[in-house]
């Protein structure tokens, strides 16, 4: 690890930054952090400059509006599918390891038991299709997919950072049951980033995700009671009361068998992410 290179793409963003965090606690790592601003990943020649010297890329750049991939499909696309495949390519012809955030919206989202890394994938809405075509272009070039879900963190807007604040607006917030899923803290998710860019472990397809399993509503329960609020102010309700431009999968829960193949375990339960997350 000590003296190689490692560049940060999308470094502005809730995962970038903690990707930045958590390589400044490495040893005499060489990294460069590229912003949005700094790299259209969709300027192939721009990406192959960029990776030009890299030993390793982290790709935390994407499209991440989800409701508004469906109206600007093909430009969401470009961004998740297109700009990949060009990280992915000049990865392949340098020869530098490529580890690429997805995301769980590539599943259908109507399944029962945690989904295997290799579980076939039918996306239900515009940002999951252009997520795959991402994901597809990694695996053909010999990269990494990281799939995650349900982030939150400390730069950026998440769920959990919007319930505290309306604790302090609403006696009483109503907060879906209906779908399940595995909260994930960015920066445990960094963390796990940065262990595969160095681990001897073989290429293909990582569930990046906490243990266990909740709904949005028991983990607003858990951020209100960790905070020393009252859970009960939490109430639950059903998702035809909040009906969004993209649909979202009722269930989101990830399998993490393969992380055995690189020697790592699988990432902590989703409670003790959070109650870390909360003390700072």
């Amino acid at each position: 690890m000590s003296g190689s290179r490692i560049l940060v793409t999308g470094s502005g963003g809730m995962l970038g930054q903690d990707l930045l965090g958590v390589l400044k606690r490495q040893p005499d790592l060489d990294v460069t952090a590229l912003t949005r601003a700094d790299l259209d990943v969709t300027d192939e020649a721009a990406v192959f400059a960029a990776v030009a010297g890299q030993d390793a890329v982290l790709n935390a750049a994407a499209w991440t509006d989800v409701d508004g991939a469906e109206a600007r499909e093909a430009d969401a696309t470009a961004v998740n599918g297109t700009g990949v495949a060009h990280l992915a390519a000049a990865c392949a012809a340098t020869g530098a390891r490529l580890v690429h955030v997805s995301t769980d919206y590539v599943f259908r989202g109507d399944g029962v038991s945690p989904y295997p890394e290799d579980a076939p994938t039918d996306p239900i809405n515009a940002y999951g299709r252009g997520k795959l075509v991402g994901e597809r272009a990694v695996l053909a070039a010999g990269g990494y997919v990281v799939r995650t879900a349900w982030l939150y963190g400390a730069h950026g807007r998440n769920f959990v950072a919007t319930m505290l604040r309306l604790a302090g607006e609403r006696d009483t917030l109503e907060v879906v049951d209906d779908q399940r899923g595995q909260p994930t803290w960015s920066y445990a998710l960094a963390s796990r980033l940065v262990e595969l860019a160095f681990a001897d472990a073989p290429a293909g397809i990582y569930h990046g995700t906490a243990s266990g399993e909740t709904t949005w509503y028991g983990l607003a329960r858990a951020a209100f009671a960790l905070s020393g609020l009252d859970p009960d102010r939490i109430r639950p309700t059903t998702s035809d009361r909040y009906v969004r431009p993209a649909p979202r999968p009722a269930y989101s829960v990830l399998g993490h068998e393969r992380w055995a193949l690189a020697g790592l375990p699988p990432m902590e339960d989703w409670q003790t992410m959070l109650s870390g997350y909360l003390r700072g």
